[in-house]
């Protein structure tokens, strides 16, 4: 056990944790945003679906992988570094600290992560994608779960890669898993959809929903009206506020490149980190993709920084109001203005799945 808070980077992320757990249980003193607990099915992760996160670096039966159980006082301050003492580790709390500062009552949040090659791929045209980027961006993908109160997947993603989505690169409580799947195509034996490591939700639109499936999974199936038109494309604003209800307020959109672009393109995304790898693919699935624009003025040219991990060149594009009111990136829209969302969410809340 350690007499005083652990130094470095390894202290400071422990110090993250914590401040996540707060906001996860309402320790800050918030309103709204932890949701009471509620369960979700078998397992333990991060957000209301499941009990309240221990310890930052604890594991077992609170659902965090990793690193041995810290005592409070090894919990340090989250606190930047003071210049020229360590700048990796104030690179790194620079890169995370729009998340770890989320407190309960701070509005929904959401953020999306492409690894791409330096041709703008994110896999080979038959679907190859293990790995695009280094291990270093995937330790970065498993922070952004970790400090997240939900990762939501697409279900081309679940069908070509049949991912966990746990923290199990990095100690951090796992968050709630969001299988997007509005035609309900994903296979049952999918292990996001099987396996007891964390909740999962699979969420689906109500008119394509197959009430034969639930008891096949251990994944909480919600049947959403309309969650997508009639060629199945979902609506990401109706995603959003589906999630919000269920009291998971900070999103992170881990895949694939279809997911994230539809998110992009209604401007519900406050930061997207695009990596690009020292790798050209030549042809294949495409990384981001939005509507044509006639003239460059048009296009979306978002604040960045860049941030090294490894071989790989992070991008931190800050896509989240300006304090004029203006978006930082053209076309942003607020849930709240939204009326037609606003009543189908009510009209999900009110028939239930």
């Amino acid at each position: 056990m350690s007499n005083g808070p652990i130094a470095g980077w390894p202290g400071l992320w422990a110090a993250a944790l914590h401040q996540v757990a707060l906001r996860r249980s309402g320790g800050f003193g918030g309103s709204g945003g932890s949701g009471g607990g509620r369960s979700a099915g078998p397992g333990h992760a991060a957000g209301p679906l499941a009990s309240a996160p221990g310890e930052p670096g604890a594991h077992g039966a609170n659902g965090v992988n990793g690193g041995d159980h810290l005592s409070s006082g090894a919990v340090g301050a989250w606190r930047r570094p003071p210049p020229g003492r360590d700048d990796e580790s104030a690179e790194l709390f620079d890169l995370y600290e729009p998340l770890v500062a989320r407190t309960p009552s701070s509005p929904p949040w959401l953020i999306a992560h492409l690894g791409q090659s330096l041709d703008g791929f994110i896999a080979t045209h038959n679907g190859d994608s293990r790995f695009v980027t280094g291990p270093q961006d995937l330790d970065h993908m498993h922070r952004l779960r970790a400090l997240s109160d939900a990762v939501i997947v697409g279900a081309g993603t679940v069908v070509v890669d049949d991912p966990l989505l746990t923290t199990r690169r990095v100690p951090g409580t796992h968050p709630t898993r969001v299988v997007l799947d509005p035609m309900q195509r994903v296979p049952v034996a999918a292990r996001v959809l099987q396996d007891r490591d964390a909740p999962t939700l699979w969420l689906c639109d109500e008119r394509w929903h197959d009430p034969t499936l639930a008891p096949r999974v251990a994944a909480r199936v919600l049947a959403v009206p309309g969650l997508a038109g009639s060629d199945g494309v979902f609506d990401a604003q109706v995603v959003r506020h589906v999630l919000v209800a269920q009291g998971l307020r900070v999103l992170f959109i881990e895949g694939g490149g279809v997911t994230v672009s539809r998110f992009l393109a209604q401007g519900l995304l406050d930061r997207l980190h695009l990596a690009l790898a020292p790798v050209l693919i030549g042809e294949g699935r495409r990384g981001v993709r939005l509507p044509a624009s006639s003239c460059l003025a048009d296009c979306l040219r978002p604040g960045g920084r860049i941030v090294r991990l490894g071989g790989d060149v992070l991008w931190d594009f800050d896509l989240s109001p300006s304090p004029s009111g203006s978006a930082s990136g053209a076309g942003r829209r607020h849930g709240d203005e939204l009326d037609v969302a606003d009543a189908q969410v009510r009209a999900f809340e009110g028939g239930g799945a």
